[in-house]
């Protein structure tokens, strides 16, 4: 069988590959973007010197700072009325995966009409949108380099996923040295979103000798380095070691596929706005326990990855470490458990169950696990989780 490796054609990465953001703007042929951002990067500072830079190169720049965590298509719809009134020719994302993804769906609108749900699924946008530079600020998403944007929809409150090379940015800018700045708590969810992307890529059904080296580079990254990162914010070794694995996580899961974490982890995000991240982390230790048996020689490869297991053990005692082994990572990172979690409701769950294990099976992602789950088992998983 064929597969298709779609990643963008220019991706810069090192510190200070910020820097670069004019000469690719200039490269392109622009002088007019919108700049694609959320509150929290306007008080950082970063949205300032950015403006500031590109005016200092000509460039004029519109700001939609809206974006909030998991965004709507009412508030692509937003940003993309600001394009239009604008006479913008480019949109920048300045941010992690909300911004990213949120300035995804705004080009792909500037050439396709609304509404995004007839776009969700794969393959299935027509034309390409206005050109994307992605300056991503978190070492988790990888969204810099995938052709996947994951947007709720505000009627049905389902997140919809779309995938499509013409959401691919046109140029990634992938600086370590924007990450420094992290708490502990988004360093532990996006380090472990991104070893979920590393984990899912690897053992998707949709995995190839194109990917697989991409993920379990990624794995053995955040295997040396996550703990460091969030011990000590500063280690500059650390923060580049993340950011490369979560650049990679995001090419090994965009050409293969991500798994029934993703799937679960969706549902959680539309109902209780738990970060897409955070909601991974919770779900990964349950879903791994679940999933071992479809794929055991791929779990017992990463299990060896992760250094839980060593070249001696046989692969069923090597991937029999591996959930355990991720449980204790997250509570050495004081990942909480469903329960735990502030935005988390016992009953609301309860009486959500259904309906999550519902859309968590119609988003096409479990079907890609080494299990392919039923409603039923999804339910069940949910349950185990809390």
């Amino acid at each position: 069988m064929n597969s298709r490796f779609n990643i963008p054609p220019t991706v810069i990465f090192g510190a200070g590959a910020v820097r670069e953001l004019a000469p690719q703007l200039r490269l392109l042929g622009v002088s007019r973007v919108l700049l694609v951002t959320d509150g929290f990067m306007v008080e950082s500072g970063l949205v300032a010197r950015t403006r500031s830079e590109l005016a200092s190169a000509g460039v004029s720049v519109e700001l939609f700072a809206d974006v909030r965590p998991d965004p709507t298509d009412e508030n692509v719809l937003a940003g993309l009325a600001l394009y239009r009134a604008s006479g913008s020719e480019a949109v920048v994302a300045l941010g992690g995966g909300s911004p990213i993804d949120c300035a995804k769906a705004i080009s792909l609108l500037t050439s396709n009409p609304p509404p995004l749900i007839q776009y969700m699924g794969r393959d299935k946008v027509p034309r390409a949108g206005a050109p994307l530079v992605a300056v991503p600020t978190t070492a988790g998403t990888g969204s810099e380099v995938t052709k996947v944007a994951v947007i709720t929809d505000t009627h049905r409150d389902v997140k919809m996923m779309i995938l499509d090379r013409h959401l691919l940015p046109a140029v990634a800018l992938v600086d370590y040295e924007l990450t420094m700045s992290m708490p502990r708590e988004l360093t532990a969810a996006v380090g472990v979103d991104t070893l979920t992307h590393g984990i899912e890529a690897y053992v998707s059904r949709l995995a190839s000798p194109m990917t697989d080296p991409l993920a379990l580079s990624c794995i053995g990254l955040v295997a040396r380095h996550l703990e460091v990162a969030w011990r000590d914010s500063g280690n500059r070794a650390a923060r580049e070691g993340m950011m490369i694995a979560a650049t990679q996580g995001g090419m090994a899961f965009a050409n293969s596929s991500v798994c029934l974490v993703h799937g679960m982890s969706r549902p959680i995000g539309a109902v209780f706005h738990v970060p897409h991240g955070m909601s991974n982390a919770m779900l990964l230790p349950a879903v791994t326990r679940f999933s071992i048996g479809g794929a055991p020689s791929r779990y017992a490869t990463i299990a060896r990855t992760m250094g839980w297991a060593g070249d001696g053990d046989d692969d069923a005692a090597a991937a029999g470490r591996l959930a355990g082994g991720l449980e204790q990572l997250n509570l050495r990172l004081e990942i909480p458990r469903l329960r735990d979690h502030p935005r988390m409701d016992a009953a609301r769950f309860q009486q959500s169950i259904e309906k999550m294990a519902v859309d968590a099976l119609a988003s096409g992602s479990p079907q890609n696990n080494p299990v392919i789950p039923t409603e039923a088992q999804i339910a069940e998983l949910y349950r185990a989780a809390w």
